[in-house]
């Protein structure tokens, strides 16, 4: 397939924003891949802030980043992405390169425990006004739990509203497949 698949394509924008210096944020920790892959870009001069709600997640990521040997590029917080402003060091303000989000719900753990619309736009704001000029923000979407599609409507309605002299906003994702497909709306800071 010549077409990037929605995991796959979220990365490839990442990967476009590393520079010298290296500093991401993964919003939602899960179980630990995005974070793996952000603190291999971010190298070992970089850094990783990541997030999440569920303690489970918190330890499913830890292990991965210790297993791969480079526990120390990270900083996970067991807290929502609504508090990255206040947890991510001042001194990192203005100098990140990326988030990214998984919304929906941890992969094989409780399902009754979703991302919500507006915890989500709180994070996006707060790290919008984090991240570097040409830095971007990317949303991998999940709809096919309660409150997906709710989620993915709010979303979407407020990456539309930023005003295009500050942001780029684009949607991408398959509409003809089955099972409610994810979509990807990333946004870079102009």
């Amino acid at each position: 397939m010549i077409l990037e698949g929605i995991l796959p394509f979220a990365r490839l924008l990442i990967q476009k924003t590393v520079s010298d210096k290296n500093y991401f944020v993964d919003a939602t920790a899960g179980n630990g891949h995005d974070t793996l892959f952000l603190a291999n870009l971010a190298g070992s001069d970089g850094h990783v802030f990541a997030f999440d709600v569920q303690h489970r997640a918190i330890e499913n990521t830890t292990v991965r980043l210790q297993n791969a040997g480079i526990a120390d590029r990270a900083s996970l917080f067991h807290a929502g992405h609504e508090h990255a402003q206040t947890l991510i060091p001042e001194s990192y303000h203005g100098k990140l390169n990326a988030a990214i989000f998984n919304l929906g719900c941890l992969p094989k753990g409780d399902k009754s425990i979703i991302t919500k619309p507006d915890t989500t736009i709180d994070a996006v704001h707060q790290l919008f006004q984090m991240i570097k000029p040409g830095g971007l923000i990317v949303l991998v979407i999940y709809l096919g739990h309660d409150g997906g599609a709710d989620e993915r409507d709010a979303v979407v309605q407020y990456a539309a509203s930023l005003d295009q002299q500050t942001a780029h906003v684009m949607q991408y994702g398959f509409i003809n497949q089955m099972n409610t497909p994810p979509l990807i709306v990333a946004i870079e800071k102009r």
